[in-house]
């Protein structure tokens, strides 16, 4: 492979859809804030967004070069897929790519499989959660495990977010053990910093008492994130403490449903759902405890971003969860489905402010610590100049 002599380094990054959401924000941030001395970035997205919201914009604000390609789509459709795996192929040999970083399991397979056949020199993947799940059926999931074998063939390295993802990919025979890094997904620790909220305020403006206990969520109403049965904790919750009020902000296919079964439980009345909101730090600080009931998970950013809060933290013990939820010091974790146990865990919380305040502190200092923005960035440069050494060209510094 011939050095690179001048010039940047022209990295492009390939991800399903722009959604709000943590894959996405993820690979909006490290194309943002890799070296641009250094590094040219660009992002390819397919064109679907959603009621979670789109960050098609956010991208453009921040001046990255984006293309949309429309016939990239997360649904499976073999003849369309095709036609998508050639036009990336096409494009990414016409404008000379040296990186290609994949997110997301669509455009991770295709891009990396249309990387190979264009012969780009270096290609990585991050796993924000594998595609496969024990939710999904059984063919379904052996087809995915299948692709995903496929395509780690075809690549260099592979990022997870969590140990928990590694290992996980290895038991599933998805590549080999040195292809494996894992770099936590990080957040701009200054955007989350509880100096910086107007608690009264953002209680004023939502409608929630100032001394109400608050059980709160941020994230997509889908599935996956499993809001009814948040609701339904909710539900036992407010009977136990019926001064509480409750704040789930975001939106999916799933909102009519909660608001239904928010009627069933009596909640209605002091449940406030904001819709998508870019003030998640504000809005954060207008809770006193954060409870998340995901049926599976890769590392949701919205845990680190809650500790940076001083929040406390209830979980489903899944996935990522597990490795930085620290139970009795960061939050606790519960079995996905126990309701009661669920319940009496956000309860302890919600009645015990020191309580509340000593593991608020413990999950802004892990949080401080380990999900540093900066320190992913420089440690996903640190890889990408490893790469490029190995292969034999030259990177500047």
């Amino acid at each position: 492979m011939a050095p690179i002599e001048s010039g940047r380094i022209r990295v492009l990054h390939l991800i399903t859809r722009l959604i709000v959401g943590g894959a996405q924000e993820n690979t909006m941030y490290t194309a943002a804030c890799l070296d641009p001395g250094l590094y040219q970035v660009e992002i390819l997205s397919g064109g679907q967004t959603g009621s979670e919201g789109s960050l098609i914009e956010d991208v453009r604000d921040r001046g990255i070069p984006l293309t949309i390609l429309y016939d990239l789509r997360r649904e499976v459709r073999p003849w369309h897929d095709l036609f998508a795996l050639c036009k990336m192929a096409r494009w990414m040999r016409q404008n000379h790519f040296t990186i290609v970083h994949t997110h997301s399991s669509k455009a991770g397979i295709l891009g990396r499989l249309a990387a190979r056949l264009a012969g780009i020199p270096i290609i990585v993947h991050t796993v924000h959660g594998w595609s496969f799940h024990g939710h999904m059926p059984a063919m379904v999931r052996k087809v995915f495990v299948l692709s995903e074998r496929l395509a780690a063939r075809h690549t260099d390295v592979i990022i997870a977010v969590t140990q928990q993802d590694v290992d996980k990919g290895l038991r599933e025979r998805i590549g080999h053990p040195g292809q494996y890094h894992v770099i936590r997904s990080a957040i701009p620790l200054n955007e989350f910093d509880p100096t910086c909220v107007d608690r009264a305020a953002i209680r004023l403006s939502l409608g929630i008492p100032i001394d109400a206990p608050v059980l709160g969520n941020v994230g997509r109403f889908s599935r996956q994130k499993n809001p009814l049965d948040w609701v339904r904790v909710a539900g036992r919750v407010g009977r136990e403490l019926p001064d509480c009020y409750f704040l789930l902000v975001g939106d999916g296919p799933l909102k009519n449903d909660i608001q239904l079964l928010l009627v069933e439980e009596g909640l209605q009345g002091r449940t406030v759902l904001t819709g998508i909101r870019h003030d998640v730090a504000q809005l954060l600080g207008a809770m006193d405890v954060f409870l998340l009931t995901s049926l599976w998970e890769g590392l949701p950013r919205v845990i680190p971003q809650a500790m940076r809060m001083k929040l406390p933290i209830v979980a489903n013990a899944v996935d990522g969860a597990v490795e930085v939820i620290h139970p009795g010091e960061t939050g606790y974790l519960c079995t996905p489905g126990s309701l009661g146990e669920i319940a009496d865990r956000c309860v302890q919380l919600l009645r015990d402010r020191e309580l509340r305040q000593n593991i608020g502190e413990q999950g802004y200092s892990y949080a401080t610590r380990e999900f540093d923005l900066h320190e992913m960035i420089a440690k996903i440069d640190h890889l990408y100049r490893g790469l490029l050494s190995s292969k034999g060209m030259w990177a500047k510094g």
